[in-house]
């Protein structure tokens, strides 16, 4: 099995792309060891000294750090995927990796959000994924007109997060959907 890393650009996070499929579809974000549950290889990659943080999307692994040089982190990290998909364990058990996302919008804005949510998902995330991140809508208030989103993987906690919401995320929505007057990340 061979395993390829990217640089994101979060210096704190690294790409694993182990050549075959992870969830296949979607994204688990485990932000916490505690978190990691219903994850056996999130579990195991926390037990590696120094990992703050996993995501699994369709073909990738992000590890974000705490601590420690990826110099020394990422054998050790390599190793705990390779031997977790060498014995054939799941990545995720029981039921679905990301499970029901709690959303906030007034139903009479069903249009405009069904509109973000297509734009996030043919034109955003797609790129976010290439930097080993995820990016879920979580809300739309019409009388300010803003749309709330949660950043994972790479993109938490990145520098260049405020500036991708802003200057790309932010734009492309004012441009297709005039209702649409700000961008804010919140929390998961």
């Amino acid at each position: 099995m061979f395993i390829q890393t990217e640089s994101t650009p979060n210096p704190a996070t690294l790409k694993f792309l182990p050549g075959r499929s992870v969830l296949g579809e979607g994204a688990a974000d485990f932000p916490t060891r505690e978190s990691a549950q219903k994850s056996p290889l999130a579990r195991r990659l926390f037990d590696v000294d120094g990992v703050g943080g996993v995501m699994f999307g369709p073909d990738f692994i992000t590890v974000t750090k705490t601590t420690g040089e990826w110099l020394q982190l990422k054998p050790i990290i390599l190793g705990a995927i390779m031997e977790h998909f060498t014995q054939g364990l799941p990545v995720i058990e029981g039921e679905a990796a990301s499970g029901a996302q709690r959303e906030e919008y007034d139903p009479a804005d069903e249009e405009i959000v069904v509109q973000i949510k297509e734009l996030l998902e043919t034109r955003v995330r797609p790129a976010v994924a290439q930097d080993g991140g995820d990016i879920v809508f979580r809300g739309f208030e019409s009388k300010s007109g803003t749309v709330f989103l949660n950043l994972r993987g790479s993109c938490a906690g990145c520098p260049s997060s405020t500036a991708t919401l802003k200057n790309g995320i932010e734009n492309m929505l004012r441009h297709y959907i005039p209702e649409v007057n700000a961008v804010e990340a919140v929390s998961a």
